[in-house]
């Protein structure tokens, strides 16, 4: 499984780097406001500047609901730099817009999946990723693992290669089950990710350790 972080914080996203396990980054309109940054050439700077701290994928997400703009505003983005992923509304001309940029060899991100039926429609359009929302269908009483489970075993029988990207995950086992699952991705704040690290018995065995070895007057 590969991580991505859902962030627009350089600070943030520089940290998750250094930690060695970052693989890619998922950005949105809210995130973007989040760290203040506004006006289109402030965004794609700040789009360019996190490609240039890592070395994956960056989902860089267009806010046109219509074909014609869609494409306009992917385009754009996709001419900031090679590891850009526009992401696109899973619409009906959302999925026109998936099939275009597949034909051109632009990556895509198709975002706001919530049933395997979207995701199947996605995959033959030509995404590069889907992202299930798994947290905001749990809110709703739904299951959101058992989505990604669907997904999965669809893209499995038909050899999709569009790549599972499980988004809105929430806490640490959102994550050990989506790989259990066999999400290709995951995509979360960093401290979701740096939460895998906890466990009581490690924080017991470390303490252990560290008194046994002043007893060694180390």
């Amino acid at each position: 499984m590969r991580f991505f972080v859902d962030t627009a914080d350089l600070d943030e996203i520089r940290e998750a780097q250094s930690l060695g396990v970052l693989d890619g980054v998922t950005t949105n309109p809210s995130l973007m406001a989040k760290v203040g940054v506004e006006g289109k050439d402030n965004i794609f700077r700040h789009y360019k500047a996190i490609c240039d701290i890592v070395s994956g994928d960056v989902s860089a997400e267009v806010l046109a609901t219509d074909f014609e703009n869609i494409i306009r505003e992917g385009e754009e983005l996709a001419e900031i730099d090679d590891k850009i992923v526009v992401k696109v509304p899973m619409i009906k001309d959302g999925v026109k817009a998936l099939r275009y940029f597949s034909d051109k060899g632009i990556k895509t991100n198709c975002t706001l999946i919530f049933s395997p039926g979207q995701a199947l429609l996605a995959a033959k359009a030509g995404a590069t990723y889907v992202s299930p929302f798994i947290g905001r269908v749990d809110d709703i009483s739904n299951d959101g693992l058992a989505l990604i489970h669907e997904i999965v075993d669809i893209y499995s029988n038909y050899l999709y290669t569009t790549e599972v990207l499980a988004a809105s995950i929430r806490h640490p086992m959102h994550i050990i089950e989506c790989a259990k699952i066999g999400a290709d991705v995951a995509t979360c704040p960093l401290k979701v990710i740096t939460s895998l690290l906890n466990h009581p018995l490690t924080d017991r065995g470390l303490e252990q350790f560290l008194a046994d070895g002043k007893k060694l007057n180390l």
